[in-house]
């Protein structure tokens, strides 16, 4: 595992926690990392972790517009 050292201005108030929650969340948005790593990253449970994403703006659904899109056209077209 990575180790990263960041030096944050003593004006923003930012504890470990919610640095580790903010980094987490945006990777797992990206598809940089899986439910699980970013949860593990924040030092949280799965469980815990989806039930703050939305805090963070960081929908659960990581699903791409452009499938949505293809999904809903398909949709459409399907006959019983």
């Amino acid at each position: 595992m990575k180790t990263i050292q960041l030096n944050i201005p003593d004006n923003v108030d930012l504890n470990d926690r919610e640095a580790k929650m903010l980094l987490a969340s945006r990777l797992f948005e990206k598809g940089k990392m899986t439910l699980g790593q970013a949860a593990e990253l924040a030092g949280l449970s799965k469980r815990t972790f989806m039930e703050i994403l939305g805090d963070y703006s960081v929908s659960l659904f990581n699903y791409p517009i452009s499938e949505l899109e293809n999904d809903v056209n398909n949709a459409r077209n399907y006959s019983l």
